[in-house]
C-alpha cells in the first residue's frame, strides 16, 4: 500500500489525511495540528509518537480532549517496539504509541 505524505504546517507531516506525527517542536503545534484535522471534517485523528515524544503525544491528545474538542473521546491506544538500524549495523528497540481520537 503506497503512503503520501503532505504537509501539515512547517515541519509538520500527516500521513494520508488524519495522523499527526509528534516530535520535538512545542506542544501547541501538534495540538494545533489535531484540532485542525477535527475542524476540516476528520471524524478520527490518530497521534503517533516514538521514543522520549511518547510523553508528549498522551499530553496533545489530553489538552485536544480537555480544552478544545470536548466531544473526542480516546478510541484505542496501541502501543508497541520498533527496530531502528545503527550506523554500525546493530539494531536498537524504541517504544511507539498510536492514540486514537474519535469526535
Amino acid at each position: 500500500m503506497a503512503r503520501s505524505l503532505d504537509a501539515v504546517g512547517p515541519g509538520l507531516e500527516r500521513l494520508g489525511n488524519n495522523t499527526v506525527y509528534i516530535g520535538k517542536k512545542p506542544m501547541m503545534t501538534y495540538v494545533l495540528a489535531v484540532v485542525s484535522q477535527f475542524n476540516v471534517g476528520s471524524e478520527n485523528v490518530i497521534i503517533k509518537a516514538r521514543g522520549k515524544s511518547i510523553s508528549r503525544a498522551v499530553d496533545v491528545a489530553e489538552i485536544v480532549r480537555n480544552r478544545y474538542v470536548t466531544q473526542a473521546q480516546v478510541r484505542e491506544i496501541r502501543i508497541g517496539t520498533e527496530r531502528l538500524p545503527e550506523e554500525d549495523g546493530t539494531s536498537t528497540n524504541v517504544s511507539s504509541i498510536e492514540i486514537f481520537l474519535s469526535k
